[in-house]
């Protein structure tokens, strides 16, 4: 697998620190933190961005991400299309694969087959303009009980319904583990459609407790990562497996040391230390 770090992981540090404190801890790729790219877009071009990746010989393998695409109203929906336009042609630009896109809540009563169809229909709507600009989407459940996609299950059901070939999915450890999903439902994914495996682990809590905050780095937790990771390579995953954590704590810390400290725990829990 190669080895990404996300910008989550760095969140303090601007996305110039956060490409060469990537490279510095010997990482392959990076996933940029999508608020990070405006900042610094305000005195760069793309062209200085695709540039800086080259130096630093280093994959931009996503932008992360398009937040709460499902069940908005209104003027929020007509801007959704607008915001995957302008994430898509930066892609485009430095050479990026993929935006990460985000389910929103579930609305109060909101039925499964309610979700299924909002889901299809504006994941439809954004992977043609994401096609237009050769892009691809990497849809990303999330586990905690307020989401309206809360498991591998339900979105492989949909991205399996939307049959887009520019759609895939994102595994996220931590949001596997709090949405209870299933090790099963890994090993009847097509490897194809995993775009990124997004590795942390987590403190030991009740499901119920915890929060994005409780993340921690990989073999540090009580996350089943190496059955995850098995099942990963029994379906012939060989993509991309990028640190994303969003804990305060290391925010504090220097970004090349926790760089170099993430990409060191990775290793070790995918056996390529």
């Amino acid at each position: 697998m190669k080895l990404s770090l996300n910008g989550a992981t760095t969140m303090k540090a601007d996305l110039a620190t956060d490409i060469r404190a990537a490279r510095a801890a010997g990482f392959d790729g990076i996933e940029i933190w999508s608020a990070k790219l405006g900042p610094f877009l305000e005195s760069h071009t793309t062209a200085e961005l695709k540039e800086l990746l080259r130096k630093q010989d280093l994959e931009a393998c996503s932008i992360n991400s398009l937040e709460r695409i499902t069940f908005r109203d209104g003027a929020s929906r007509r801007e959704l299309g607008g915001e995957c336009e302008r994430l898509c042609r930066v892609a485009a630009e430095i050479g990026c694969p993929l935006i990460v896109v985000v389910p929103g809540p579930r609305p109060v009563g909101a039925a499964d087959n309610a979700v299924l169809a909002e889901s299809v229909e504006v994941l439809e709507e954004l992977s043609r303009i994401a096609e237009s600009f050769g892009v691809g989407l990497a849809f990303e459940f999330l586990g905690q009980p307020e989401c309206s996609v809360r498991t591998l299950e339900d979105a492989a059901r949909i991205v399996e319904s939307l049959a887009r070939p520019n759609v895939g999915l994102v595994l996220d450890g931590f949001h596997f583990h709090v949405g209870r999903s299933l090790i099963q439902s890994i090993a009847e994914l097509p490897a194809a459609r995993l775009n990124l495996f997004h590795l942390n682990d987590v403190e030991d809590r009740p499901r119920v407790e915890l929060e994005d905050r409780h993340r921690l780095l990989p073999g540090l937790g009580i996350l089943p990562l190496g059955d995850i990771v098995d099942a990963l390579r029994r379906i012939g995953f060989d993509g991309v497996a990028s640190v994303e954590i969003f804990r305060p704590e290391y925010w504090d810390r220097d970004p090349f040391e926790l760089a170099r400290d993430a990409r060191r725990a990775a290793a070790q829990v995918l056996g390529m230390a």
